[in-house]
């Protein structure tokens, strides 16, 4: 087990004890997201489907890479590694548009 920083985005802080980053525990990064989940239910619901997968509309990061271009939910952890998590930002039309989170 190693322990990372997970970084926390403002809109999911409420789900997290309103903690901007955590200290979390894991061998790889579905260990670090299961582990959240059963820490934070809340925010567990809104990172991963009921099946265990990163929801479309998340983004996760190990350092500086997305974890689409890494091994997914296998990808190994050393520790002391920063994860990311990312909301997706939609919404509107065209240039003008205000984007709703």
């Amino acid at each position: 087990m190693h322990t990372v920083t997970v970084r926390i985005p403002s809109p999911l802080r409420s789900h997290a004890g309103d903690q901007a980053e955590l200290a979390v525990s894991g061998a790889t990064v579905g260990d670090i997201l299961g582990e959240l989940a059963r820490q934070y239910p809340a925010l567990g619901q809104r990172l991963l489907t009921p099946e265990g997968a990163v929801r479309p509309y998340v983004n996760v990061f190990v350092g500086e890479r997305n974890l689409n271009a890494l091994a997914g939910l296998e990808t190994p952890l050393q520790g002391g590694e920063v994860i990311s998590v990312l909301p997706a930002v939609a919404g509107g039309h065209g240039p003008t548009a205000i984007c709703r989170a």
